[in-house]
């Protein structure tokens, strides 16, 4: 045995630990030795490089499950993409950690330009969070967001979305995106309106000029989707907004839903118990729906005290607010809804990480990755003590300090 066996790379000494679903009794040390986690100790450690951790509290890093990166707004061609890839991504990428984002999940961005930015983050020729990503999400022919939101940017639609009109059209397009590696799939199966009420599903947002007539993903697309997903051992969420979507979506064998239920009051006890049983995740997204639904909160507190796994998933998109500070925000908006701290800081940490079948990360444990946020004030008493942060480490570097 060598003299410095025992010698971490990093040590973080005296500091209070919430671990992703609790706080551990009494100050504990942490050593780090490359990308993982090592020790997690009462008694103290011996590093190469020492972190004074008194009086701070240390915590996995915040993961985002649901994001937008490329801005569609100003990608609408080749010269804009290599414009925007030039100029913009480093800066929002470094947006993320300085909020103490270490882990985010893009959910609809165009598939080739978001690998690439995977792979670079990878490479280490971008310096950004751990990037997982479905590739483009996919929907009905003319679904949501295709010609709704993508509707004016032909050439980001024809990117960022998958518009499928059969079953087998649609496990094509799940087996294609499982052969470019993606992390998970995402599927469409409404927009993001009321239509109980109206003869005709009709798509309307104030940011948007045009009404638009769409379709409802049909239930044998919808199905074929998730089972062509679970044959490549894919995780399937499905952006829904109406109660009787989700519980399809449920009942189709669907691992989580992306907003769930935000235009009415949950109201079938059925929804509950399914989501419960199978434990599938539900991000409410409130950051993006909370101005405009009034339902989005009470279903995220009814959801959360009926058990049901939640995550943070802030819907963050260029053009509002900032990267990284519109996760806070969820974070914030989750707890003003009604959800203790520690469910919040669960639902972006351990509870995030498994939604994404990450089980190396989301705790502070032996064995995990070290992606870990130092603190100046204790999160567990308001999760806007995140915004207090000292220090960022992202695999077992540290790559924001404000000590």
């Amino acid at each position: 045995m060598t003299a410095d066996a025992d010698l971490y790379d990093i040590i973080i000494r005296d500091v209070h630990v919430f671990d992703g679903q609790s706080v551990l009794a009494g100050p504990r040390h942490v050593g780090l030795n490359g990308h993982e986690i090592a020790a997690v100790s009462s008694t103290p450690l011996k590093g190469r490089q020492e972190i004074d951790g008194e009086g701070y509290w240390l915590m996995p890093g915040l993961i985002d499950t649901h994001i937008h990166f490329y801005d569609f707004r100003v990608v609408r061609d080749p010269l804009s993409l290599q414009a925007f890839v030039a100029h913009e991504v480093q800066p929002l990428l470094n947006h993320f950690l300085e909020s103490g984002v270490t882990t985010v999940k893009s959910v609809g961005d165009p598939t080739t330009e978001i690998l690439e930015t995977r792979a670079a983050i990878a490479a280490g020729t971008l310096r950004g969070p751990r990037l997982l990503t479905t590739g483009n999400g996919l929907t009905g022919r003319d679904g949501h967001p295709a010609s709704t939101i993508f509707g004016g940017n032909p050439w980001f639609r024809a990117r960022a979305t998958g518009e499928v009109d059969s079953p087998q059209m649609m496990r094509d397009i799940v087996h294609h995106l499982a052969d470019r590696k993606v992390d998970a799939i995402k599927l469409l199966s409404e927009g993001g309106c009321t239509c109980q009420s109206a003869s005709k599903y009709i798509w309307q947002n104030p940011v948007f000029p045009n009404a638009v007539e769409l379709v409802r993903l049909p239930k044998s697309i919808l199905r074929a989707g998730i089972e062509a997903a679970h044959e490549r051992n894919l995780r399937v969420t499905v952006h829904t907004v109406q109660q009787d979507a989700a519980i399809e979506a449920i009942e189709a064998g669907a691992d989580g839903l992306e907003h769930g239920v935000t235009v009415e009051p949950i109201t079938d006890k059925a929804l509950i118990d399914m989501m419960v049983e199978r434990r599938a995740t539900y991000a409410s997204t409130l950051w993006i729906h909370d101005a405009v639904h009034p339902h989005t909160r009470p279903n995220t507190r009814l959801m959360a005290e009926a058990g049901v796994a939640m995550v943070l998933g802030s819907d963050s998109f260029c053009g509002r607010g900032q990267f990284g500070q519109n996760t806070l925000e969820e974070a914030e908006l989750m707890e003003a809804s009604g959800l203790s701290p520690s469910t919040v800081l669960t639902a972006a940490t351990s509870t995030a990480a498994w939604h994404l079948g990450r089980s190396d990360m989301g705790t502070v444990a032996p064995g995990k990755q070290a992606d870990l946020i130092l603190l100046k004030a204790d999160p567990t008493k308001t999760v806007g003590n995140l915004r207090h942060l000292a220090m960022t480490i992202l695999k077992g570097e540290i790559v924001v300090d404000r000590r």
